[in-house]
């Protein structure tokens, strides 16, 4: 068995030499810069998209702000109006443009009925909302 291990020992020695001579430090330094410099171009480009993602969603809040704004205008308009049906539509529909938040306690979608198109506050209803009380002031 001694010379079993002997000749282990001398295969083992012999490999790691090899090894040793074939590694060239300048070349791993090298190859350790491209790896990095590759890593680097990804994480600039996952920030791009990142920077990009984040300005589509204050963009998406500032719509929906406007649409928030302009039902609950709608909504005021038809309370003056005395169309509280349609204010009423106004207010749903205003709540069913608002996302839930996420610690909203409902786990479905929306159960409020969506108001029906033929019924919901338009411009011209506005219009001829507003001629109405016009007509009925003067």
């Amino acid at each position: 068995m001694g010379l079993f291990d002997r000749l282990s020992r001398l295969l083992r020695s012999n490999i790691n030499d090899l090894i040793a001579k074939a590694e060239n430090p300048e070349k791993m330094l090298v190859q350790v810069i491209e790896d990095m410099r590759k890593q680097l171009a990804q994480a600039k480009q996952e920030v791009a998209v990142a920077i990009a993602d984040e300005r589509k969603l204050r963009m998406q809040v500032e719509d929906e702000r406007k649409q928030a704004r302009e039902w609950e205008r709608r909504a005021r308009l038809a309370v003056r109006e005395g169309r509280d049906d349609l204010a009423k539509q106004a207010l749903v529909a205003d709540r069913n443009t608002r996302p839930t938040p996420p610690n909203s306690r409902s786990s479905g979608p929306s159960t409020a009925k969506k108001p029906n198109a033929s019924k919901t506050l338009s411009g011209s209803s506005i219009r001829r909302s507003r001629r109405r009380s016009a007509r009925r002031t003067s």
